[in-house]
């Protein structure tokens, strides 16, 4: 029979043995779910959807190319690409930056995408 204790153990031993990334995954799904939004790899086709994760990526077209802003936001169990048509900056959107994005999810080229979202930017923590 176990103690109370035996929780704080387990998840010491677990933090110990655990590749960071993982962690940092794990991390990120929990303080999606905290926060309200959902998680990324339950989101469908169709859905009105709200994601909460860290920006992997950003990304600007070349200026002879229709403009466009993308940057891939991950929320600990799956990406999402954010994508900004019409723009080629957005001041605050920048790789290791967390955000809580809002919209329509769609697919492109089999992968989940969130097309002029409305976003909010998170404080640092």
């Amino acid at each position: 029979m176990g103690t109370k204790g035996d929780g704080y153990w387990r998840r010491l031993v677990k933090k110990l043995t655990t590749d960071v990334d993982e962690l940092d995954a794990d991390d990120l799904s929990e303080n999606a779910e905290a926060q309200g939004a959902q998680r990324a790899c339950d989101c469908k086709f169709g859905d009105e959807v709200t994601v909460l994760g860290r920006l992997r990526t950003v990304e600007m077209c070349p200026r002879d190319a229709v403009a466009t802003f993308e940057a891939e936001l991950f929320d600990g169990t799956e990406g999402v690409t954010l994508v900004w048509l019409g723009r080629r900056r957005i001041p605050g959107i920048e790789p290791g930056r967390t955000i809580k994005a809002h919209g329509r999810l769609a697919v492109r080229d089999g992968r989940k995408v969130l097309y002029n979202p409305y976003y909010e930017l998170q404080m640092a923590t």
